[in-house]
């Protein structure tokens, strides 16, 4: 069974993923970026043996006067590799802020994610000489790796900033005495990766865990693959507790995801707590009432299926 097997999809025009509103509108914002971005950096490759995706870009009208310079459609052409030592800078650059602004062993951390090469996709463009990564997706078993630097030094983060009494516990455990059983979730993309490309980057990512509790050469190895649960550290944007609210869907309005599928995972997780971010980016106008701020949140393996269920009918219904 080939471990990237050939799925083609029909994808959908790039459209805001959020279930609120405002989220919506707030998210065009990307979307026009994104039109720009494809057009100056794209290129169109026929299709290969490898999985890939080809992405019809359509320039759309919107109330931000920069959309109004393009209306075309742009076509690249994406495809899911197996990490690989050429693609550390790529994987170490979009992990630069995984952990805020900590200074930590993340080229260790990058080291641990491209020596699993059996679980774990990068995304590229197909046939890009300049090899650029545009996604990286993969699940760390926090047992297997406790003995490595850069887990320390995660785990010793994450219980510093959860100072949440009733979560402290839930939080301590898993990264003890459950870790054998606790996958580390990481899927870092550029801000404004095609969001067509989301479930089939999950269904690869959980197809290939599945995969490896049969197919691994060793008890041991089938076994660090047999999660229970999924940590995962993200960022989203948060509304400044001092705005007033104006209606009674300012509360669908809280938060921001900046990846569509937090928001899934966030609403699954059997427990969440949020962190401050020491690191702020330049917010938007229609983001100037929110904050930055960091979440991590905790999943049942069992709950991943709905997830996948849930991703699928938001991308596909959106």
């Amino acid at each position: 069974m080939p471990r990237k097997p050939a799925r083609h999809h029909r994808l959908l025009p790039v459209r805001p993923l959020t279930f609120s509103p405002f989220a919506r509108s707030v998210a065009r914002v990307a979307t026009a970026y994104l039109v720009k971005h494809y057009m100056h950096n794209a290129v169109q490759q026929s299709a290969g043996d490898e999985f890939k995706e080809k992405l019809k870009i359509i320039g759309r009208h919107s109330e931000s006067s920069e959309d109004e310079e393009f209306d075309g459609v742009v076509q690249a052409d994406f495809a899911f590799f197996d990490p690989k030592p050429d693609d550390f800078h790529g994987v170490k650059t979009l992990l630069q802020s995984y952990l805020d602004n900590k200074q930590w062993d993340l080229s260790g951390f990058v080291d641990l994610i491209l020596g699993q090469t059996t679980v774990g996709t990068v995304v590229k463009l197909e046939d890009d000489e300049d090899n650029g990564i545009f996604s990286i997706i993969t699940a760390l078993n926090l047992g297997r790796y406790k003995d490595h630097k850069c887990i320390t030094e995660l785990k010793e983060f994450l219980l510093n900033i959860c100072h949440e009494k009733d979560k402290i516990g839930n939080l301590r455990s898993l990264l003890g005495d459950e870790a054998q059983k606790v996958g580390l979730l990481v899927s870092q993309c550029v801000v404004n990766l095609p969001p067509e490309l989301l479930p089939p980057l999950y269904d690869a990512l959980f197809d290939e865990i599945s995969w490896a509790t049969e197919d691994e050469p060793t008890e041991e190895l089938r076994n660090s693959f047999r999660f229970k649960f999924y940590l995962v550290v993200s960022k989203f944007y948060k509304k400044n507790a001092n705005q007033k609210r104006s209606s009674s869907t300012d509360k669908d309005e809280a938060f921001v995801y900046i990846k569509p599928e937090d928001e899934i995972l966030h609403k699954l997780s059997m427990w969440s707590f949020l962190f401050p971010l020491q690191t702020q980016q330049v917010a938007t106008h229609e983001l100037k009432n929110y904050q930055l701020t960091g979440i991590v949140m905790a999943v049942k393996a069992e709950d991943i299926s709905s997830f996948r269920q849930q991703l699928h009918a938001l991308i596909n219904g959106s």
